[in-house]
Order: structure tokens, then C-alpha cells, then sequence
């Protein structure tokens, strides 16, 4: 068995057991989750991942069984990452690449966090359009997180093997990138409503599936004379479902313009999904206040589509994986900075507040 195949099954089964305590430990009753609670664990989840970079940086050789100088090198041409260690000892050349594993990582980690808060934006109208409780919402976010877990796998290393066979793939990516921060700006102003009995996966479940019209607590599934009906809480689950599917046309590619290790991509990724519902929480009473953070995100994935349609010139002028990161940076912290500076007029927040979250 391949090193890779080791640390990615050991990384997945780690997950998979937070998970699992998270569910069964912190959360065997449903309850909505108060400010405090999503507070205490959005911190942990940005503590952990934070320490996965830590562990990058330290210990990335094991990622790929990295033994030689040869490895090294291998990896560095396979994957295009930008650092030279021509004229290097293997102990310096190896600080070199995990040091640069480590910022492509938290690049990463920081590009998907960004772009999960617009996710937000559209949970909270998945849920206060289909009329879900407080109290249930976690419980829809696990099993909509755990799914997305197996939904990424499949699409990060396809699309890495893409990348590997077609690399023109990239530009593809870019151009469908800079679309999208195209049409998130022109609707960052937009009032966006759900209709439940039309929206396309609602009608899908319902043509081959029983529904129960009424919701059963927090129950995906019941019997009624020996048949076995879906509730609209399950309808929710997959409406969520398909919205991180769309979410990921976005943001996989996006990571993808600052590493093609797909191992990279994928631990960033998943430390990004796994903190995302106590980020829920915590932002969706609040989400109207940073009304910036939309036009910041569509500038931002203006800049990463550009980045990928232009990665060979910024390669052979020197452009490093830390100036993606500070421009990252700037992009969301300007965002934010402009909402503190210029808040929403009160007639706006007022027309917003039917959409806030009581918690």
C-alpha cells in the first residue's frame, strides 16, 4: 500500500470520527445551536486546521513517502509547485517544500473558508424557505457535511487527474471562475427567494419517492401501512446536498489555482466543510452586517480565474504561493473593513430581518 493511500485513509478516518463525536457526543439532542456554542467550536475547527499546518510543515514528506532529493524534485515537476531547490542539501530542500505545502494549504484553507460564507447565504434560505426549525438545523448540516466529504473526493481527484492528462483544463477553470465572480457581482444586490414546490430536486425526490407532507421531528424517514415515506426534512438534506455540488464547481477549482497537489486540495478543503456549521451559526444572525463580503468574493474569484488563465507567465515571473495568500487576505479584509466603515442603511437592514436566524 502507497504512502498516499495511508495518509489519506488515516486523514479520512480522522474526520470521519470527529464527526461521529461531534454527533454523538455534542449533539445527541437536537437544540438550536445558541451564539456561544458556535462561537466555542468555530474557533476549535479553525484551531484544528490550524494545526494540521502545523503538521504540513513539519511532517508533509509523509504525504506522498518522500525518502530522496529524486522525490522532491519528482513532486515539485508533477504537481508545478513554484520553489527551486537546485544546489539544496535533501534536509533544506525538504524545509523548502513542506514550508511551501504548508502555505498552499492554508491558502487553500482560506479561499474555501471565504467562499463557504456565500454558502451561507443560501442555506439560510434554503432553511427559512422550507419552514425547518432551529433546532434541526445541525442535524441537516451533519449529514449534508458528511456527504459533501464524499462528494469532494470524487470531484478533486478527478479533476487532478484531468488536470495531470489535459492541462488546459486550468484555463477552463479560470474562464468559468471569472464568470462566476461575474454574475455574483451583478446579483450581489438581489433579494433571492426559493419557491420549495418548484425547485428542480424537489420535484425530482417527489416523482420517485413517497413524501410525507408534514414534518416527523427531526426524522428523514417513517413507515405508514408497511411503506416506507421520505419527510420534507430529507428533501431539505438533499437541497443542501445539491448546493454544495454547485458550490464546489466554484470553490475545487478556486484551490486548485494555488496547488495541484490534489492531497493539498482535498485536506484544505475538507478542514474548510467540517467548521462550516458552527460558522453557520455563528454568522447567519449577523450575515447582513458584512453586506461587502459579496462583491469581495466576486472580486476574489475574478482574481483566482485570472490567476489560473495566466499561471505559466506568473510562474516565469516568480510569483510565489505566499502572494496569492496576501492578496487573499487583503481581498476579504477589505471586504470586511468596508462593511464596519460603510454599514448598511437602516431601511435595508430593516427589509433584511425577515431573513435573520433566531437563535
Amino acid at each position: 500500500m502507497s504512502a498516499e493511500v495511508i495518509s489519506l485513509s488515516l486523514f479520512t478516518l480522522f474526520i470521519i470520527i470527529l464527526l461521529i463525536i461531534d454527533l454523538g457526543v455534542f449533539n445527541k439532542k437536537s437544540h438550536a445551536i445558541s451564539f456561544k456554542e458556535s462561537l466555542f467550536f468555530s474557533v476549535f475547527w479553525i484551531l484544528l486546521a490550524l494545526g494540521f499546518y502545523y503538521v504540513i510543515t513539519r511532517y508533509g514528506h509523509w504525504i506522498h513517502g518522500i525518502e530522496t532529493i529524486e522525490d522532491i524534485a519528482a513532486k515539485i515537476k508533477l504537481y508545478h509547485h513554484p520553489i527551486r531547490i537546485d544546489g539544496l542539501s535533501y534536509e533544506d530542500a525538504l524545509t523548502v517544500y513542506q514550508k511551501n505545502l504548508g502555505l498552499e494549504y492554508l491558502t487553500g484553507y482560506l479561499i474555501e473558508k471565504a467562499l463557504s460564507i456565500d454558502n451561507i447565504f443560501v442555506i439560510v434560505l434554503i432553511f427559512t424557505s422550507f419552514g425547518v426549525k432551529p433546532e434541526y438545523y445541525h442535524r441537516i448540516l451533519f449529514w449534508g457535511i458528511f456527504g459533501a466529504i464524499v462528494m469532494r473526493f470524487i470531484f478533486i481527484f478527478f479533476s487532478a487527474l484531468l488536470i495531470q492528462q489535459f492541462s488546459w483544463v486550468l484555463y477552463i477553470f479560470g474562464l468559468m471562475l471569472i464568470y462566476s465572480g461575474y454574475k455574483m457581482y451583478q446579483n450581489r444586490n438581489n433579494d433571492e427567494k426559493i419557491d420549495t414546490s418548484e425547485h428542480p430536486v424537489v420535484k425530482l425526490a417527489s416523482r420517485y419517492f413517497r413524501i410525507e407532507k408534514d414534518y416527523v421531528g427531526q426524522r428523514f424517514t417513517i413507515r405508514k401501512n408497511k411503506k416506507l415515506y421520505f419527510t420534507p426534512l430529507f428533501l431539505v438534506l438533499l437541497v443542501i446536498e445539491f448546493t454544495d455540488v454547485i458550490f464546489a464547481i466554484d470553490s475545487v477549482p478556486a484551490i486548485f489555482s494555488v496547488t495541484e497537489d490534489p492531497y493539498i486540495v482535498f485536506f484544505s478543503n475538507i478542514f474548510a466543510i467540517i467548521g462550516l456549521r458552527s460558522l453557520f451559526f455563528l454568522l447567519a444572525s449577523m450575515i447582513n452586517v458584512f453586506h461587502f463580503l459579496k462583491p469581495g468574493l466576486s472580486i476574489l474569484l475574478v482574481y483566482i480565474g485570472i490567476k489560473l488563465l495566466t499561471h505559466d507567465y506568473l510562474d516565469q515571473i516568480g510569483f510565489k504561493t505566499e502572494h496569492s495568500l496576501y492578496i487573499i487576505v487583503a481581498i476579504l479584509a477589505g471586504s470586511i473593513l468596508l462593511s464596519v466603515i460603510f454599514p448598511k442603511k437602516k431601511q435595508n437592514q430593516a427589509s433584511d430581518s425577515n431573513q435573520k436566524i433566531d437563535q
